[in-house]
C-alpha cells in the first residue's frame, strides 16, 4: 500500500489498517533495530510525516538504542547525534505526549542543530512525541516531524492518539523481547552448566568402549590401557585392589572389549553365599539333588559358556571349595550337584579380591596352585586417594544419577568440592557415592554447600570407622593408617607406674624399697627410641600452637599433628577457633 492509497482512507479506517500492518511487523522474528526501522517506514504511509525516531532508554534514562527513518548500521550514529534530548527528557519526565507546532520557536530546541531535520530553506516544522511504556515506566520515545502549516493542528489530536497506540504496541514488543532474552540467557547458562557437568561427569566417553568408568587420571588411564591389551586374550585376569575401587566395572570392561562381547557376562560374589549354596550356583544341580531341588537348574558356568564369568571376592572361598574350583579352571569340566555327567564349558575367567593372597598362601589359607591359576594377569586398581583428579568427575556423576532418580536439579558448589577434596575416602568410590547421595538427600537448597555435609555437623562416622585401623596389605596395595583424633577426644590420665614385687624374709620384715617409675618398654633399635613425656597442655592449645606454626594453613597443621585436614576442620569448629587470614 502506497502513501496515496493509505491517505484515501477515512482517518479512523487508516489508523486501523496502520495498527494491523505494524502489529504484523512487530510479531515478525527480526532483529529489534530492523523491526523498529520498519515501523517508522510504515508510519510514513499512514501519517503526514517526514522523519521519525524511536529512542530506547536504559535503566538510567540514557538513550541506549536510537532508530530513525531509513535506519541502517552505517548511519545509526547519526540518529544519536541529532536526537532532540530536551524534548525526549520532557516526554520521559511527564510520561505524556508532546506536541511542538513550530520547533524553531520552541525553547526545547534552543541551541539544537536542526540542519538534519528541516529543509535547507529554513522552513519551520512541527514535532509530535509520545512515550513508549512498559507498565508505568517509560522505556523509550517515539517522535515524528512534519512541515509546519496553519492546517497542521487539525490532525494533531488524531495523530497523537494513533502514535500512542503504536507506542503501546512497541512497548509490549520490547517487554516480550526482554522476556525472551532473559529466558535465552537462562537457557544458555543452563546449557553451559549441563555441558560443563557432562564434560566432567562423562569423561568415560573419551574412554571408548569402557562403559561406566569415570575418570581421566593417569592411574585410571594406565589401567584402561592394560585392560585393552588383556581383553584380546583368553588368559585369566585377577583384579586386585581395595574394597570400593570398582572391580566389577573393570571386569565388565574386559568382557566388552574382548571378542566374547556378544556372549554372556555372568558375575557371582563368592563371599555372599555359603559353600553349599555357592556350589549349586556355580555348577548347577540335577532334579532331586537335595531338598527343594524340584527341577534341573543350570549353574553360572553353563550360563557363561562362550562368554566371561566374573568371580568377585574369590579370596574368601573355603579350602574345600578351592579344590573344586581348581578343576574347572584347569580342565573346563565339572558335574552338576547330584549329577554324574561331565559338562565341558568354554569360559573366560575374571576374578577379583581385596585380600593379600600371597599372605594367605603363606598361611595355608589359600591353595598355591589355585593362586597361580587365577593370577595369570594381575591388574591392580588404584584407590581413590591415588586418583584425586577423578574425584570431581565422580562426584558430579553420582549427583547426576541422584538428580535423575529424584527428578531434581542439585549442583555442587565450590565449598562442597573443597569438603570432598579434604576427605581421604578410605572406602574409595563406594564411600564417595554414599557421601554424595546422603548429602544430596539432606540438602536444603539446589546448590550443595559445605554445611550440608555430615562431617560439618559432627555426623560423619567414616573417621570413627577407620580411626585406629592398622595398616594392612589389601590386594597387594597398602591403605593409609588412620590415627585417632587426639584433639577431639578427652585426654586420659597416664596409668600409675607399676610397683615391683619386694622380697620378704620368712621371719624378719624389711621395709619396702623406694618405688621407681616404670621404664618404657624396649623397642627395636633402642638407640633410636626416645622417651615421650606427658604433654599436659589442653587440646585447644595444641591446635592453636600447630596452626600458628603452620601459618594457619590447615593442611600443614594436619601434617604437624599427624591428622587429616578434615579432622583439623572438625577441631577448629569444635573449639570455636577463628582461622586467621593473611
Amino acid at each position: 500500500m502506497n502513501t496515496a492509497q493509505a491517505r484515501a482512507f477515512d482517518p479512523s479506517e487508516s489508523a486501523l489498517v496502520g495498527i494491523y500492518e505494524i502489529s504484523k511487523l512487530l510479531a515478525s522474528p527480526n532483529r529489534l533495530e530492523k523491526t523498529l526501522a520498519g515501523v517508522l517506514a510504515l508510519l510514513s504511509s499512514f501519517l503526514d510525516m517526514r522523519h521519525g525516531l524511536i529512542a530506547l532508554l536504559d535503566s538510567h534514562g540514557d538513550p541506549e538504542v536510537v532508530v530513525g527513518s531509513g535506519w541502517s548500521e552505517g548511519n545509526a550514529k547519526k540518529f544519536f547525534e541529532h536526537l532532540p534530548e530536551r524534548a525526549v527528557g520532557q516526554i520521559v519526565a511527564t510520561k505524556m505526549p508532546l506536541v511542538v507546532e513550530n520547533v524553531m520557536a520552541s525553547p526545547l530546541f534552543e541551541g539544537t542543530d536542526l540542519s538534519e531535520w528541516g529543509p535547507t530553506d529554513g522552513q519551520p516544522f512541527s514535532l509530535i512525541g509520545v512515550p513508549i511504556k512498559e507498565g508505568d515506566s517509560v522505556v523509550g520515545t517515539l517522535t515524528v516531524d512534519r512541515v509546519y502549516s496553519d492546517r497542521s493542528s487539525v490532525r494533531f489530536d488524531h495523530d497523537v492518539r494513533f502514535l500512542t497506540m503504536i507506542a503501546n504496541l512497541v512497548g509490549q514488543t520490547l517487554r516480550l523481547h526482554k522476556l525472551i532474552a532473559r529466558d535465552r540467557d537462562r537457557l544458555m547458562q543452563e546449557k553451559a552448566r549441563l555441558e560443563k557437568g557432562d564434560r566432567v561427569a562423562h569423561v568415560e566417553a573419551r574412554l571408548e568402549g569402557i562403559k561406566g568408568i569415570v575418570g581421566d587420571s593417569p592411574a585410571v588411564r594406565a589401567v584402561v590401557e592394560k585392560i585393552r591389551v588383556v581383553a584380546k586374550a583368553k588368559s585369566t585376569v585377577l583384579l586386585r585392589g581395595e574394597s570400593g575401587t570398582g572391580k566389577e566395572l573393570f571386569a565388565a570392561a574386559i568382557h566388552n572389549l574382548s571378542p566374547r562381547q556378544s556372549k554372556p557376562f555372568v558375575k557371582l560374589n563368592c563371599a555372599a553365599l555359603p559353600e553349599s549354596v555357592l556350589e549349586s550356583e556355580l555348577f548347577g544341580h540335577e532334579r532331586g539333588a537335595f531338598t527343594g531341588a524340584a527341577a534341573l537348574r543350570k549353574g553360572r558356568f553353563e550360563l557363561a559358556d562362550g562368554g566371561t564369568l566374573f568371580l568377585d571376592e574369590i579370596g574368601d572361598i573355603t579350602p574345600a571349595f578351592q579344590a573344586k574350583l581348581l578343576r574347572v579352571l584347569q580342565e573346563g569340566e565339572f558335574e552338576r550337584v547330584g549329577g554324574t555327567r561331565t559338562m565341558k564349558v568354554d569360559v573366560r575367567f575374571v576374578c577379583a579380591t581385596n585380600r593379600n593372597l600371597e599372605e594367605a598362601v603363606q598361611k595355608g589359607e589359600f591353595r598355591a596352585d589355585l593362586y597361580y591359576r587365577i593370577s595369570v594377569v594381575p591388574i591392580f586398581l588404584p584407590p581413590l586417594r591415588e586418583r584425586r583428579g577423578d574425584l570431581a568427575p565422580l562426584a558430579n556423576e553420582f549427583l547426576r544419577r541422584f538428580n535423575n532418580e529424584q527428578n531434581v536439579h542439585l549442583t555442587l558448589s565450590e565449598s562442597a568440592m573443597e569438603v570432598l577434596n579434604e576427605c581421604s575416602f578410605p572406602g574409595n568410590i563406594r564411600e564417595l557415592e554414599n557421601c554424595v547421595y546422603r548429602t544430596a538427600t539432606l540438602a536444603r537448597n539446589d546448590a550443595i554447600v559445605d554445611k550440608d555435609f555430615s562431617c560439618r555437623n559432627d555426623g560423619c562416622l567414616s573417621s570413627v570407622l577407620w580411626n585406629g585401623s592398622r595398616e594392612t596389605s589389601i590386594g597387594g596395595l597398602h591403605p593409609p593408617s588412620f590415627t585417632p583424633l587426639p584433639i577431639v577426644s578427652k585426654p586420659q590420665a597416664p596409668p600409675p607406674p607399676a610397683r615391683p614385687a619386694v622380697a620378704r624374709a620368712p621371719v624378719v620384715e624389711e621395709p619396702e624399697a623406694p618405688v621407681a617409675p616404670a621404664q618404657p618398654a624396649a623397642c627395636p633399635g633402642a638407640e633410636n627410641c626416645t622417651v615421650i613425656e606427658t604433654d599436659h597442655r589442653s587440646d585447644r592449645d595444641k591446635l592453636i600452637e600447630a596452626m600458628e606454626q603452620a601459618g594457619w594453613v590447615k593442611a600443614k597443621a594436619a601434617r604437624l599433628l599427624g591428622l587429616t585436614p578434615r579432622q583439623i576442620g572438625y577441631a577448629l569448629q569444635k573449639y570455636d577457633i577463628p582461622v586467621k587470614k593473611f
